[in-house]
Formats: C-alpha cells, sequence, structure tokens
C-alpha cells in the first residue's frame, strides 16, 4: 500500500487563508492557561496582518508577521508568489498595496513584502526555534477561510528534522500561511506553512507544519544587510 505522504501548501483561492501555532515557558508566577493565551493574543494581534493577492489562478489568502516598523512583513511564498496585486490590511483596519521584495525559494516557502504604512506598526518577537520540544503547549493565529485573528492552540507533536518543520496539532487551515506559531512567551517560533492532506479536503485534521523560526530569522537578517538571496519572482 503506498503511504506516501501528502502535504498540502494552503493557500486558497477565491476564498483561501493562511496557517498557524505554538511554544512552552515557566511563568515567574501561576496564571491560569486561559489568562495566559489571552496574554498572548493581546501582545501578538498589532504585528499580524491579512493577506489577499490576485494570482493567475484566482485570490490567495493568507497570514502575516510585521518584522519592522517600516512596513516589511513576512509570510508565505505559495501566499503572494507570481501576484499581480497584493493587499494588506493591519490590526487597524487600514489596507495597503504590497510588494514582494524578497523572496526564499527552497522549502522554507518564505516571502517578504513591503507596505508603505502611515500608521505606527508593531513587530512581532521571534523565539530560539531549537529551543522547541515535543510536547509543549503553542499557539497559532491567522486567518482560516476569511475568520481575522482566529487563535487555536495545541501542542508541539513532532520535529521533522529531515524536512525542517515543526509538527504541531494546532488548528490550521487555508488562510492561515505566513501566520505565527508562537510559545506562551508570545515569540514567534515558527511560521505555519501547510497541513497533512491526504484526502484532498482542506480542512484541518490535527497534522500542520511550520517553518521554524531559526530559518526566518536567517532570511530576514540576510534581507536586512542586503546579502545574496534567492531572486523575485
Amino acid at each position: 500500500m503506498n503511504k506516501t505522504l501528502k502535504l498540502k501548501l494552503l493557500p486558497i483561492f477565491f476564498s483561501i487563508v493562511t496557517f498557524c501555532s505554538q511554544n512552552i515557558f515557566e511563568p515567574a508566577y501561576a496564571i491560569p492557561e486561559d489568562s495566559a493565551f489571552n496574554l498572548v493574543y493581546e501582545q501578538i494581534m498589532p504585528g499580524i496582518v491579512s493577506i489577499e493577492a490576485n494570482l493567475d489562478i484566482g485570490v490567495s489568502s493568507g497570514t502575516g508577521c510585521v518584522i519592522s516598523n517600516d512596513g516589511l512583513i513576512l509570510t508565505s511564498l505559495h501566499v503572494v508568489n507570481k501576484a499581480r496585486n497584493i493587499e494588506i490590511t493591519t490590526l487597524s483596519g487600514k489596507t495597503y498595496k504590497g510588494k514582494v521584495v524578497a523572496i526564499l525559494k527552497d522549502k522554507n516557502d518564505l516571502a517578504i513584502v513591503k507596505i508603505n504604512a502611515n500608521e505606527n506598526l508593531k513587530t512581532v518577537t521571534f523565539g530560539n526555534s531549537e529551543d522547541v520540544k515535543v510536547g509543549q503547549r503553542v499557539l497559532a493565529i491567522g486567518n482560516p477561510f476569511g475568520f481575522k485573528g482566529t487563535l487555536t492552540t495545541g501542542i508541539v507533536s513532532r520535529i521533522d528534522y529531515q524536512r525542517k518543520k515543526i509538527q504541531t496539532d494546532a488548528a490550521i487551515n487555508p488562510g492561515c500561511s505566513g501566520g505565527p506559531l508562537l510559545n506562551l512567551n508570545g515569540e514567534v517560533i515558527g511560521i505555519n506553512q501547510s497541513i497533512y492532506n491526504p484526502d484532498n479536503n482542506r480542512s484541518n485534521i490535527g497534522i500542520g507544519f511550520a517553518v521554524p523560526s531559526n530559518y526566518a530569522k536567517e532570511f530576514i537578517a540576510n534581507v536586512k544587510t542586503n546579502k545574496k538571496i534567492s531572486g523575485l519572482n
């Protein structure tokens, strides 16, 4: 029986959306878990945007993380690849035209989009993905099927060292791609990318994958220091 692993990238076409997830921390004082989730959500949401991109095959929707106050947005490449038009909507409800300024063409599937924002954007904070452990609690934020600002929670189910992915059971769906997988400190430990999709449906079955944050940090650093990176589409 052929048990070949099938991974499905999650842009949605005219109803497309992106991905998301989270990590463990030891608080100096005990607070209820739901309060911790709420604190992380309120902390991170100003740095999260929704994305709609017009592709030749339809409208692709996803999520992005603000990485600079002047309007650099990190997302999944498959959300914006070869887009004719990109619209970025911030938490305030303002929408801006976006332009792809850098892409990473390997399996890490990352892109940086630039907007000229006339508001003070808050950035996300990245954690060290090498510290991620199987079983730790994580959170995901994204825009699944257009439901903006959706928070889900789960654990790190597995670390796929061969494919360089963090596996999680936090619910991620089309529209969450490019969104953050977070630890309980509110740090981005992964960029949600794909789901396990054995039967070609687009719903979550509890097996999602995120690009470890350290690959994203390296990509961002290379772009900001003008080092050689994969070419633009």
